[in-house]
């Protein structure tokens, strides 16, 4: 069957879904340091071969796995509504998302010494919502290095958040309306990245 057969291509699809699936469970319920590829592989029902064949290896499929859903986030509206979608999908999880986050976000955490894992997790997901955001701040297209510098500095701030929300659990912010601390948020971000601001806010708010 030639690699570019329609059915071939269905079941390279299914496969690497199933891989995605299999080790997200995994990750987040073992943990990345002892979740294994032949235990990824198994729950998969697949050959631990078309891990490697489609993904690499282990860390760049943490990594995948722990860009999916904030893909979905960065990709799911308007570009200047990015900041405050990202925070509405901390806040304001589902309880099955938020388990998930908060223990893929713990892996990742611990697993923050391996460098392969790390610079995976740059090129998923750090580029991409650093680019996304230095865009906003400097304009389309931006290579203005003061504009990736503020952009970075935000998806910092974003993911000092999430580990108060998600894995510290903090009373304060999980207690908190999700609207009030939107509106904190994206006014004070709105500072570094010019014509940012919450859906319906008051424009005289953030001169």
């Amino acid at each position: 069957m030639s690699t570019t057969d329609p059915a071939h291509l269905r079941d390279a699809g299914r496969t690497r879904q199933a891989l995605l699936d299999a080790a997200g469970e995994l990750f987040t319920s073992e943990g990345y340091d002892r979740t294994t590829v032949r235990a990824i592989a198994e729950r998969a029902g697949v050959n631990q071969a078309l891990l490697f064949r489609y993904f690499g290896n282990k860390e760049a499929l943490f990594a995948r796995v722990l860009a999916a859903q904030a893909m979905d986030v960065l990709h799911g509206g308007p570009p200047e509504e990015l900041l405050e979608r990202t925070l509405r999908s901390i806040l304001v999880p589902a309880d099955a998302d938020a388990a998930a986050r908060s223990g893929l976000f713990d892996s990742a955490l611990r697993s923050a010494g391996n460098s392969e894992v790390v610079d995976a997790l740059r090129d998923e997901l750090g580029t991409a919502y650093t680019t996304e955001f230095a865009a906003i701040a400097g304009g389309t297209g931006s290579d203005d290095p003061d504009a990736r510098l503020r952009a970075e500095l935000l998806l910092g701030w974003l993911l000092g958040v999430n580990f108060l929300r998600n894995v510290l659990h903090s009373e304060t912010i999980r207690d908190a309306d999700p609207d009030v601390v939107v509106g904190h948020v994206v006014r004070a971000a709105a500072t570094m990245l010019h014509g940012v601001r919450p859906t319906g806010a008051d424009p005289a708010v953030d001169s």
